[in-house]
């Protein structure tokens, strides 16, 4: 779980966007997203077999 202890004089809004940063950082919107909805077996072997394939594009161009 990600928290933040906000400083004497921090604002609350600079405490809300380093919580936020600190969010994206550890992936949990990914997940929220990613677990939405039901992903059937199919769907889910293509999502991977797609972004298999985008990993070994840019492997080849970073070549």
């Amino acid at each position: 779980m990600t928290q933040i202890i906000p400083g004497e004089n921090e604002g609350i809004e600079s405490a809300l966007r380093r919580f936020k940063r600190e969010v994206s950082k550890a992936g949990i919107f990914s997940d929220i997203k990613k677990h939405r909805h039901f992903e059937t077996p199919s769907q889910k072997h293509k999502r991977k077999a797609v972004a298999r394939h985008k990993q070994q594009r840019y492997s080849r161009r970073s070549r």
